[in-house]
Protein backbone atom coordinates (compact mmCIF):
# COMPACT_ATOMS: atom_id res chain seq x y z
CA UNK A 1 0.00 0.00 0.00
CA UNK A 2 2.70 2.44 0.82
CA UNK A 3 4.06 1.90 -2.67
CA UNK A 4 1.32 2.30 -4.51
CA UNK A 5 0.72 5.43 -2.35
CA UNK A 6 4.20 6.60 -3.40
CA UNK A 7 4.15 5.55 -7.18
CA UNK A 8 0.70 8.06 -7.22
CA UNK A 9 2.18 10.81 -5.36
CA UNK A 10 4.92 10.58 -7.83
CA UNK A 11 3.10 11.20 -10.56
CA UNK A 12 2.08 14.28 -9.52
CA UNK A 13 5.15 15.67 -7.87
CA UNK A 14 5.77 18.52 -10.21
CA UNK A 15 7.65 17.32 -12.74
CA UNK A 16 10.62 15.68 -11.16
CA UNK A 17 11.95 12.38 -12.47
CA UNK A 18 13.80 9.50 -9.95
CA UNK A 19 16.30 7.34 -10.62
CA UNK A 20 18.19 4.62 -9.08
CA UNK A 21 20.99 5.56 -6.63
CA UNK A 22 23.09 3.39 -8.02
CA UNK A 23 25.09 0.43 -6.46
CA UNK A 24 27.35 2.14 -3.54
CA UNK A 25 25.61 5.60 -3.58
CA UNK A 26 24.16 5.65 -0.11
CA UNK A 27 27.27 4.04 1.30
CA UNK A 28 29.53 6.99 0.01
CA UNK A 29 26.87 8.66 1.63
CA UNK A 30 27.01 7.77 5.62
CA UNK A 31 26.70 9.94 8.39
CA UNK A 32 27.78 8.28 11.74
CA UNK A 33 25.30 8.32 15.25
CA UNK A 34 27.61 10.01 17.96
CA UNK A 35 24.99 12.82 19.47
CA UNK A 36 23.18 12.79 23.32
CA UNK A 37 21.19 15.42 24.56
CA UNK A 38 23.91 17.49 25.75
CA UNK A 39 25.65 17.37 22.25
CA UNK A 40 23.05 18.68 20.68
CA UNK A 41 22.35 21.31 23.10
CA UNK A 42 26.08 22.31 22.64
CA UNK A 43 26.20 22.62 18.88
CA UNK A 44 22.68 24.41 19.06
CA UNK A 45 23.89 26.93 21.53
CA UNK A 46 27.60 27.12 20.09
CA UNK A 47 25.92 27.45 16.62
CA UNK A 48 24.38 30.41 17.89
CA UNK A 49 25.92 32.15 20.98
CA UNK A 50 28.24 34.38 18.23
CA UNK A 51 25.24 36.84 18.10
CA UNK A 52 26.06 37.76 21.84
CA UNK A 53 29.81 39.18 21.12
CA UNK A 54 28.66 41.03 17.71
CA UNK A 55 25.80 41.85 15.54
CA UNK A 56 22.74 42.27 17.43
CA UNK A 57 24.17 45.73 18.44
CA UNK A 58 23.02 47.08 14.68
CA UNK A 59 19.86 46.89 15.97
CA UNK A 60 20.56 49.47 18.27
CA UNK A 61 21.49 51.93 15.28
CA UNK A 62 18.45 51.20 14.07
CA UNK A 63 16.29 51.64 16.27
CA UNK A 64 17.42 52.27 19.66
CA UNK A 65 18.19 50.41 22.96
CA UNK A 66 13.79 50.51 23.35
CA UNK A 67 12.82 49.50 20.10
CA UNK A 68 15.48 46.65 19.89
CA UNK A 69 13.68 45.61 22.94
CA UNK A 70 10.92 45.08 21.91
CA UNK A 71 11.73 43.87 18.54
CA UNK A 72 13.35 41.45 20.82
CA UNK A 73 10.56 40.33 22.72
CA UNK A 74 8.66 39.87 19.50
CA UNK A 75 11.06 37.80 18.16
CA UNK A 76 10.98 35.62 21.49
CA UNK A 77 7.90 34.71 20.71
CA UNK A 78 8.03 33.94 17.19
CA UNK A 79 11.15 31.34 18.24
CA UNK A 80 9.31 29.44 20.98
CA UNK A 81 6.29 29.37 18.35
CA UNK A 82 8.59 28.23 15.57
CA UNK A 83 10.61 25.69 17.70
CA UNK A 84 7.88 23.83 19.46
CA UNK A 85 6.72 23.28 15.63
CA UNK A 86 10.01 22.28 14.10
CA UNK A 87 10.44 19.80 17.26
CA UNK A 88 6.76 18.07 16.27
CA UNK A 89 8.72 17.77 12.57
CA UNK A 90 11.74 16.81 13.04
CA UNK A 91 10.38 13.78 15.78
CA UNK A 92 8.31 12.68 12.74
CA UNK A 93 11.22 12.51 10.29
CA UNK A 94 14.00 12.41 11.98
CA UNK A 95 16.85 12.98 8.73
CA UNK A 96 19.19 15.06 8.09
CA UNK A 97 16.82 17.15 5.46
CA UNK A 98 15.72 19.69 8.29
CA UNK A 99 13.72 22.58 7.01
CA UNK A 100 13.96 21.04 3.12
CA UNK A 101 12.60 17.77 4.77
CA UNK A 102 9.31 19.31 6.38
CA UNK A 103 8.76 21.05 3.22
CA UNK A 104 8.98 18.45 0.87
CA UNK A 105 7.01 16.43 2.24
CA UNK A 106 4.36 19.25 2.83
CA UNK A 107 4.71 20.85 0.01
CA UNK A 108 6.17 18.70 -2.76
CA UNK A 109 10.00 19.20 -4.49
CA UNK A 110 9.66 23.04 -5.83
CA UNK A 111 8.63 23.83 -2.31
CA UNK A 112 11.48 21.50 -1.06
CA UNK A 113 13.69 22.71 -2.69
CA UNK A 114 13.14 26.59 -2.37
CA UNK A 115 12.67 26.16 1.63
CA UNK A 116 15.85 24.21 1.11
CA UNK A 117 17.78 26.75 -0.32
CA UNK A 118 16.78 29.69 1.99
CA UNK A 119 18.02 27.79 4.74
CA UNK A 120 21.04 27.06 2.64
CA UNK A 121 21.34 30.88 1.96
CA UNK A 122 21.12 31.53 5.82
CA UNK A 123 23.72 29.21 7.22
CA UNK A 124 26.47 29.76 4.45
CA UNK A 125 25.87 33.85 5.02
CA UNK A 126 25.69 33.43 8.71
CA UNK A 127 28.98 31.52 8.79
CA UNK A 128 30.49 34.08 6.75
CA UNK A 129 29.10 36.87 9.26
CA UNK A 130 30.68 35.46 11.55
CA UNK A 131 34.34 34.91 10.00
CA UNK A 132 33.94 38.15 9.32
CA UNK A 133 33.47 39.54 12.92
CA UNK A 134 35.79 36.72 14.12
CA UNK A 135 38.46 38.64 11.67
CA UNK A 136 37.69 41.52 13.31
CA UNK A 137 38.18 40.59 17.13
CA UNK A 138 40.69 38.21 16.41
CA UNK A 139 42.99 41.72 14.73
CA UNK A 140 41.75 43.72 17.18
CA UNK A 141 43.46 41.39 19.58
CA UNK A 142 46.83 41.06 18.06
CA UNK A 143 47.04 44.59 17.10
CA UNK A 144 46.93 45.59 20.80
CA UNK A 145 48.92 42.56 22.33
CA UNK A 146 51.59 42.12 20.23
CA UNK A 147 51.04 44.61 17.19
CA UNK A 148 50.49 42.69 14.57
CA UNK A 149 48.11 43.18 12.24
CA UNK A 150 47.12 41.73 8.73
CA UNK A 151 44.15 41.66 5.92
CA UNK A 152 40.98 41.30 6.59
CA UNK A 153 40.79 38.62 3.48
CA UNK A 154 43.67 37.11 5.63
CA UNK A 155 41.85 36.63 8.52
CA UNK A 156 39.23 34.78 6.78
CA UNK A 157 40.99 32.25 4.44
CA UNK A 158 42.81 31.19 7.83
CA UNK A 159 39.25 30.75 9.43
CA UNK A 160 37.34 29.12 6.76
CA UNK A 161 40.62 26.77 6.80
CA UNK A 162 41.30 26.08 10.43
CA UNK A 163 37.19 25.55 11.18
CA UNK A 164 36.77 23.26 7.45
CA UNK A 165 39.34 21.21 8.83
CA UNK A 166 37.69 20.96 12.59
CA UNK A 167 34.37 19.86 11.42
CA UNK A 168 35.81 17.38 8.56
CA UNK A 169 37.57 15.60 11.59
CA UNK A 170 34.72 14.27 12.22
CA UNK A 171 30.96 14.52 14.11
CA UNK A 172 32.49 13.16 17.33
CA UNK A 173 34.71 16.11 17.48
CA UNK A 174 32.26 18.54 16.78
CA UNK A 175 29.92 18.21 19.22
CA UNK A 176 32.37 17.50 21.58
CA UNK A 177 33.90 20.73 20.80
CA UNK A 178 30.89 22.53 20.41
CA UNK A 179 29.89 21.51 24.03
CA UNK A 180 33.25 22.70 25.66
CA UNK A 181 33.01 26.43 23.45
CA UNK A 182 29.49 26.68 24.39
CA UNK A 183 30.71 26.80 28.08
CA UNK A 184 33.36 28.69 28.05
CA UNK A 185 31.46 31.36 25.98
CA UNK A 186 28.68 31.63 28.74
CA UNK A 187 31.25 31.59 31.33
CA UNK A 188 32.97 34.46 29.44
CA UNK A 189 29.55 36.50 29.24
CA UNK A 190 29.01 36.10 33.04
CA UNK A 191 33.00 37.47 33.47
CA UNK A 192 31.99 40.56 31.64
CA UNK A 193 28.66 41.29 33.47
CA UNK A 194 30.31 39.99 36.75
CA UNK A 195 33.23 42.89 36.12
CA UNK A 196 31.26 45.32 34.65
CA UNK A 197 28.88 45.36 37.85
CA UNK A 198 32.58 45.43 40.26
CA UNK A 199 34.06 47.86 38.58
CA UNK A 200 31.38 50.47 38.85
CA UNK A 201 30.88 51.22 34.81
CA UNK A 202 27.34 49.75 34.60
CA UNK A 203 24.83 52.81 34.23
CA UNK A 204 21.86 52.51 32.88
CA UNK A 205 20.62 56.08 31.21
CA UNK A 206 23.46 55.33 28.64
CA UNK A 207 20.97 53.01 27.41
CA UNK A 208 18.63 56.01 26.23
CA UNK A 209 21.65 58.42 25.25
CA UNK A 210 20.85 58.19 21.38
CA UNK A 211 18.70 61.71 20.50
CA UNK A 212 15.34 61.18 19.46
CA UNK A 213 14.70 62.10 15.66
CA UNK A 214 12.03 64.60 15.52
CA UNK A 215 11.37 64.00 11.68
CA UNK A 216 10.56 59.51 13.15
CA UNK A 217 7.10 59.57 13.37
CA UNK A 218 6.56 58.29 17.48
CA UNK A 219 10.36 58.97 18.22
CA UNK A 220 11.01 59.71 22.07
CA UNK A 221 13.71 58.80 24.37
CA UNK A 222 12.83 55.25 24.41
CA UNK A 223 12.25 54.90 20.88
CA UNK A 224 14.91 57.71 19.16
CA UNK A 225 13.83 56.42 15.61
CA UNK A 226 10.40 55.79 16.14
CA UNK A 227 8.09 53.25 15.43
CA UNK A 228 9.38 52.24 11.92
CA UNK A 229 12.70 51.65 13.81
CA UNK A 230 11.31 48.28 15.81
CA UNK A 231 10.64 46.82 12.00
CA UNK A 232 14.12 47.61 11.17
CA UNK A 233 15.03 46.07 14.15
CA UNK A 234 13.61 42.62 13.80
CA UNK A 235 16.75 41.05 11.52
CA UNK A 236 18.79 41.72 14.49
CA UNK A 237 16.62 40.79 17.42
CA UNK A 238 16.44 37.40 15.64
CA UNK A 239 20.70 37.42 15.60
CA UNK A 240 20.32 36.75 19.00
CA UNK A 241 18.75 33.11 18.57
CA UNK A 242 19.87 32.81 14.88
CA UNK A 243 20.67 29.00 14.22
CA UNK A 244 19.35 27.29 16.87
CA UNK A 245 16.47 25.62 14.49
CA UNK A 246 19.36 23.82 12.91
CA UNK A 247 18.80 20.97 15.45
CA UNK A 248 17.25 18.88 12.88
CA UNK A 249 19.82 18.55 10.69
CA UNK A 250 21.59 16.75 13.27
CA UNK A 251 19.10 14.05 13.36
CA UNK A 252 21.34 10.88 11.57
CA UNK A 253 24.03 12.05 13.55
CA UNK A 254 21.52 11.46 17.38
CA UNK A 255 21.66 8.42 19.13
CA UNK A 256 17.69 9.97 19.70
CA UNK A 257 16.41 12.15 17.54
CA UNK A 258 12.85 12.36 18.61
CA UNK A 259 13.10 12.70 21.95
CA UNK A 260 16.19 15.18 22.17
CA UNK A 261 16.29 17.28 19.04
CA UNK A 262 13.13 19.17 20.50
CA UNK A 263 14.31 19.05 23.87
CA UNK A 264 17.77 20.46 23.15
CA UNK A 265 15.82 22.79 20.82
CA UNK A 266 14.04 24.38 23.49
CA UNK A 267 16.48 24.39 26.08
CA UNK A 268 18.86 25.72 24.05
CA UNK A 269 16.34 28.80 23.39
CA UNK A 270 16.35 29.67 27.12
CA UNK A 271 20.10 29.40 27.49
CA UNK A 272 20.08 32.12 24.58
CA UNK A 273 17.98 33.88 26.24
CA UNK A 274 19.54 34.59 29.52
CA UNK A 275 22.75 34.84 27.35
CA UNK A 276 21.61 37.49 25.37
CA UNK A 277 20.11 39.45 28.31
CA UNK A 278 23.27 40.02 29.77
CA UNK A 279 25.03 41.85 26.76
CA UNK A 280 21.69 43.72 25.94
CA UNK A 281 21.53 44.92 29.52
CA UNK A 282 24.76 45.69 30.63
CA UNK A 283 26.99 46.13 27.33
CA UNK A 284 25.14 49.33 26.22
CA UNK A 285 25.33 50.49 29.87
CA UNK A 286 29.08 50.51 29.66
CA UNK A 287 29.94 52.27 26.47
CA UNK A 288 26.84 54.21 25.43
CA UNK A 289 24.14 53.17 23.23
CA UNK A 290 25.06 55.47 20.39
CA UNK A 291 28.56 54.18 20.45
CA UNK A 292 27.33 50.53 20.68
CA UNK A 293 25.46 51.00 17.36
CA UNK A 294 27.48 50.69 14.87
CA UNK A 295 30.73 48.83 16.82
CA UNK A 296 32.05 45.85 14.99
CA UNK A 297 33.26 44.08 18.51
CA UNK A 298 31.04 45.71 20.94
CA UNK A 299 32.00 43.34 23.84
CA UNK A 300 35.29 44.19 23.18
CA UNK A 301 34.44 48.00 23.58
CA UNK A 302 32.40 46.54 26.52
CA UNK A 303 35.84 45.59 28.10
CA UNK A 304 37.84 48.79 26.97
CA UNK A 305 35.35 50.61 28.51
CA UNK A 306 36.83 49.67 32.39
CA UNK A 307 39.77 47.93 31.81
CA UNK A 308 43.24 48.83 30.63
CA UNK A 309 43.99 48.44 27.07
CA UNK A 310 45.87 44.84 27.43
CA UNK A 311 43.56 43.56 30.24
CA UNK A 312 40.62 44.28 27.91
CA UNK A 313 42.52 42.83 24.70
CA UNK A 314 43.22 39.49 26.69
CA UNK A 315 39.59 39.15 28.33
CA UNK A 316 38.73 39.47 24.60
CA UNK A 317 40.66 37.03 23.17
CA UNK A 318 38.84 34.77 25.23
CA UNK A 319 35.56 36.40 24.20
CA UNK A 320 36.75 35.11 20.53
CA UNK A 321 35.83 31.89 21.68
CA UNK A 322 32.22 32.73 21.20
CA UNK A 323 32.40 33.35 17.81
CA UNK A 324 34.75 30.66 17.17
CA UNK A 325 32.11 28.35 18.68
CA UNK A 326 29.62 29.57 16.40
CA UNK A 327 31.31 29.53 13.19
CA UNK A 328 31.95 25.88 14.17
CA UNK A 329 28.26 25.21 14.82
CA UNK A 330 27.19 26.96 11.52
CA UNK A 331 29.22 25.69 9.31
CA UNK A 332 28.28 21.76 10.68
CA UNK A 333 25.13 23.29 10.10
CA UNK A 334 25.67 24.52 6.01
CA UNK A 335 27.53 20.95 5.30
CA UNK A 336 24.51 18.91 6.31
CA UNK A 337 21.74 20.85 5.00
CA UNK A 338 23.77 21.09 1.15
CA UNK A 339 24.63 17.10 2.06
CA UNK A 340 21.00 16.48 2.45
CA UNK A 341 19.85 18.38 -0.88
CA UNK A 342 22.51 16.96 -2.77
CA UNK A 343 21.87 13.51 -1.46
CA UNK A 344 18.32 13.71 -2.79
CA UNK A 345 19.69 15.16 -6.43
CA UNK A 346 18.67 18.73 -6.06
CA UNK A 347 22.04 20.10 -5.76
CA UNK A 348 24.68 18.62 -7.73
CA UNK A 349 25.27 14.51 -5.93
CA UNK A 350 29.34 15.16 -5.06
CA UNK A 351 28.22 17.99 -2.29
CA UNK A 352 27.29 14.41 -0.19
CA UNK A 353 30.34 12.83 -0.58
CA UNK A 354 31.11 11.95 3.37
CA UNK A 355 34.37 10.33 2.90
CA UNK A 356 36.18 7.81 5.41
CA UNK A 357 35.54 10.33 8.54
CA UNK A 358 31.79 10.25 7.37
CA UNK A 359 32.07 13.71 7.33
CA UNK A 360 30.10 15.45 3.90
CA UNK A 361 34.24 17.51 3.16
CA UNK A 362 32.91 18.02 -0.20
CA UNK A 363 30.01 20.34 1.25
CA UNK A 364 32.24 22.03 3.45
CA UNK A 365 34.70 22.89 1.50
CA UNK A 366 32.16 24.63 -1.07
CA UNK A 367 30.02 26.69 1.35
CA UNK A 368 33.41 28.06 2.39
CA UNK A 369 34.01 28.89 -0.97
CA UNK A 370 31.26 30.87 -1.24
CA UNK A 371 31.28 32.68 1.84
CA UNK A 372 34.92 33.70 0.75
CA UNK A 373 33.91 35.11 -2.35
CA UNK A 374 30.77 36.72 -1.23
CA UNK A 375 32.60 38.82 1.41
CA UNK A 376 34.89 39.77 -1.12
CA UNK A 377 32.81 41.06 -3.28
CA UNK A 378 30.73 42.81 -0.66
CA UNK A 379 33.26 44.35 1.39
CA UNK A 380 34.92 45.69 -1.93
CA UNK A 381 31.28 47.83 -2.18
CA UNK A 382 30.81 48.55 1.09
CA UNK A 383 31.28 47.37 4.91
CA UNK A 384 31.06 43.27 4.89
CA UNK A 385 29.51 42.97 8.60
CA UNK A 386 25.50 43.72 8.12
CA UNK A 387 25.16 43.32 4.36
CA UNK A 388 25.88 40.11 4.89
CA UNK A 389 24.10 39.52 8.48
CA UNK A 390 20.89 41.21 6.59
CA UNK A 391 21.38 38.56 3.67
CA UNK A 392 21.90 35.42 6.15
CA UNK A 393 18.87 37.08 8.44
CA UNK A 394 16.71 37.05 5.36
CA UNK A 395 16.96 33.70 4.38
CA UNK A 396 16.56 32.50 7.82
CA UNK A 397 12.98 34.07 7.71
CA UNK A 398 12.07 32.93 4.59
CA UNK A 399 12.84 29.23 5.59
CA UNK A 400 11.54 30.08 8.84
CA UNK A 401 8.02 31.35 7.82
CA UNK A 402 7.86 28.09 5.01
CA UNK A 403 8.66 25.59 7.82
CA UNK A 404 5.63 27.18 9.63
CA UNK A 405 3.61 26.91 6.67
CA UNK A 406 4.63 23.41 6.01
CA UNK A 407 3.77 22.25 9.67
CA UNK A 408 -0.02 23.61 8.92
CA UNK A 409 -0.08 21.46 5.98
CA UNK A 410 1.63 18.13 7.30
CA UNK A 411 -0.93 18.13 10.23
CA UNK A 412 -3.70 17.81 7.26
CA UNK A 413 -2.22 15.67 4.92
CA UNK A 414 -0.16 13.31 7.04
CA UNK A 415 -2.97 13.03 9.83
CA UNK A 416 -1.58 9.30 10.23
CA UNK A 417 2.18 9.95 10.26
CA UNK A 418 3.97 9.03 13.52
CA UNK A 419 4.38 11.92 15.80
CA UNK A 420 6.62 11.12 19.30
CA UNK A 421 6.72 14.51 20.53
CA UNK A 422 3.87 16.52 19.75
CA UNK A 423 3.94 21.28 19.92
CA UNK A 424 2.33 22.01 22.66
CA UNK A 425 1.05 25.13 21.08
CA UNK A 426 -0.44 23.05 18.00
CA UNK A 427 -1.21 25.58 14.73
CA UNK A 428 -1.99 28.71 16.78
CA UNK A 429 1.98 29.00 17.98
CA UNK A 430 2.77 28.23 14.34
CA UNK A 431 0.61 30.64 12.72
CA UNK A 432 1.67 33.50 15.18
CA UNK A 433 5.58 32.33 14.13
CA UNK A 434 4.37 32.57 10.80
CA UNK A 435 3.28 36.05 11.33
CA UNK A 436 6.58 37.46 13.06
CA UNK A 437 8.26 36.04 10.20
CA UNK A 438 6.29 37.81 7.79
CA UNK A 439 7.18 41.16 9.66
CA UNK A 440 10.41 40.36 9.74
CA UNK A 441 10.91 39.47 6.17
CA UNK A 442 8.85 43.12 5.59
CA UNK A 443 11.85 44.48 7.23
CA UNK A 444 14.36 44.03 5.47
CA UNK A 445 12.84 44.45 2.04
CA UNK A 446 11.51 48.08 3.39
CA UNK A 447 15.14 49.25 4.89
CA UNK A 448 16.41 51.16 2.32
CA UNK A 449 20.20 50.92 3.71
CA UNK A 450 20.52 47.13 2.52
CA UNK A 451 19.32 47.26 -0.62
CA UNK A 452 22.63 45.59 -2.16
CA UNK A 453 21.51 42.64 0.17
CA UNK A 454 17.68 42.63 -1.49
CA UNK A 455 19.28 42.44 -5.05
CA UNK A 456 22.20 39.87 -4.09
CA UNK A 457 19.38 37.31 -2.63
CA UNK A 458 17.01 37.76 -5.97
CA UNK A 459 20.03 36.80 -7.98
CA UNK A 460 20.77 33.88 -5.65
CA UNK A 461 17.25 32.97 -6.25
CA UNK A 462 17.05 33.00 -10.18
CA UNK A 463 20.51 31.33 -10.39
CA UNK A 464 19.06 28.48 -8.04
CA UNK A 465 16.06 28.15 -9.84
CA UNK A 466 16.97 27.84 -13.22
CA UNK A 467 19.16 24.97 -12.42
CA UNK A 468 16.79 23.48 -10.15
CA UNK A 469 14.14 23.95 -13.24
CA UNK A 470 16.87 22.77 -15.59
CA UNK A 471 19.00 20.30 -14.26
CA UNK A 472 18.31 18.85 -10.27
CA UNK A 473 14.65 18.11 -10.86
CA UNK A 474 15.23 15.32 -13.65
CA UNK A 475 17.97 14.04 -11.06
CA UNK A 476 16.00 13.18 -8.00
CA UNK A 477 17.13 9.93 -6.12
CA UNK A 478 14.87 8.53 -3.03
CA UNK A 479 16.94 9.37 -0.26
CA UNK A 480 15.25 9.20 3.12
CA UNK A 481 13.54 12.81 2.68
CA UNK A 482 11.93 11.64 -0.55
CA UNK A 483 10.40 8.51 0.51
CA UNK A 484 9.09 9.67 3.46
CA UNK A 485 7.28 12.58 1.27
CA UNK A 486 5.83 9.94 -1.84
CA UNK A 487 5.11 7.35 0.77
CA UNK A 488 3.09 9.71 3.51
CA UNK A 489 4.97 8.88 6.49
CA UNK A 490 5.03 5.50 5.48
CA UNK A 491 8.48 5.25 5.13
CA UNK A 492 11.73 6.94 5.62
CA UNK A 493 10.84 7.37 9.03
CA UNK A 494 13.79 5.55 9.98
CA UNK A 495 16.54 5.27 7.75
CA UNK A 496 18.95 3.00 9.96
CA UNK A 497 15.93 0.66 10.77
CA UNK A 498 14.90 0.92 7.33
CA UNK A 499 18.02 0.64 5.01
CA UNK A 500 18.12 2.83 2.01
CA UNK A 501 17.97 2.31 -1.72
CA UNK A 502 18.00 -1.73 -2.63
CA UNK A 503 14.38 -3.68 -2.50
CA UNK A 504 11.81 -0.19 -1.43
CA UNK A 505 13.61 1.57 -4.01
CA UNK A 506 13.02 -0.92 -6.85
CA UNK A 507 9.18 -1.16 -5.27
CA UNK A 508 8.47 2.41 -5.42
CA UNK A 509 10.07 3.19 -8.69
CA UNK A 510 8.76 0.24 -10.28
CA UNK A 511 6.20 1.84 -13.45
CA UNK A 512 7.31 5.40 -12.11
CA UNK A 513 7.88 7.27 -15.71
CA UNK A 514 8.38 11.15 -16.82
Amino acid sequence: MANEKARENMKGSGGVTYSQAGEGYFEKRQLKRTAGFWGLWGIGVAAVISGDFSGWNFGIGEAGWGGLAIASVVIIVMYFGMLFSIGEMSAAMPHTGGAYSFARAAMGPWGGFVTGFAETIEYVFTTAVIVYFSASYADAVTSELFGLSMPSWVWWIILYAVFVGLNAVGAEVSFKFAITVAVISIGILMLFAVMAVVNGAVDFSRLFDIAADPNAAGSSTFLPFGVLGILYALPFAIWFFLGIEELPLAAEESHNPSKDIPRAGIWGLITLIATGSIVFFLNPAVTGAEALGASDEPLLDGFRAFLPAGWAAALSGFALIGLLASLQGIMYAYARNMYSLSRAGYYPKPLSLTGSRQTPYVALITGAVIGFVALLIVNFNEGAGDVVLYIAVWGAVLAYGLQMISFVLLRRKFPNARRPWVSPTGNAGAIVALFIAGLAFVGVLLNPDYQIAIIAIIVFYVIGLLVFGFYGRHRLVLSPEEEYAVTGGLHGFDPEAEGLGGTIEDEILKGHTD
